[in-house]
């Protein structure tokens, strides 16, 4: 008897401490869920400009190593091929290793092009180093380069700048 009075009592506080228990959990879960979707915008108005200035910046990156535009600006008047040679794999360098850390805000994929292009860019210059003497002119050189990349069946450097384009209009 003493056992059913008490049971009175305290089964319907068992339930109805499981309710709020329940209610309580649904409500803090829902709340959680909705700091989460507010944190994940507010980090992509700080984020997806940064983003984008990465894909702008390696496109910048793509057209500076571009043969044709790297030989105009490298070469000065009295250069031999082996001094443009030189500086224009320096130049190369520099821009690559300047942006480095925009590989963080790419995909694999993309900075894998821009890594293929760089390397291209330098096999171009180095190849056709070999076709002119070291104390030619540099203008040799510099036809000589722009004649290999000429006679490309495709081009790299605007197949790298698609890979880029394509994830900017997939991500933004």
């Amino acid at each position: 008897m003493v056992v059913l009075e008490i049971l009175k009592y305290v089964l319907p506080s068992l339930v109805v401490l499981a309710a709020t228990y329940l209610i309580n959990k649904q409500f803090f879960d829902r709340d959680k869920e909705n700091q989460k979707i507010e944190l994940a915008t507010a980090n992509s108005k700080i984020v997806t400009p940064i983003r984008l200035a990465a894909y702008e910046r390696l496109v910048l990156l793509l057209e500076r190593i571009n043969p044709q535009n790297l030989v105009v600006r490298v070469t000065q008047p009295g250069m031999t091929a082996l001094e443009l040679q030189r500086d224009l794999l320096t130049t190369i360098r520099a821009e690559y290793e300047h942006n480095l850390s925009q590989q963080i805000y790419v995909s694999a994929n993309a900075w894998k092009a821009v890594v293929d292009v760089k390397e291209f860019v330098t096999q171009i210059v180095n190849q056709a180093a070999q076709t002119v003497e070291i104390d030619a002119k540099s203008s040799e050189l510099g036809k000589k380069i722009v004649e290999i990349y000429a006679g490309q069946t495709s081009d790299p450097i605007a197949l790298a700048i698609e890979v880029l384009k394509s994830e900017i209009t997939i991500i933004f």
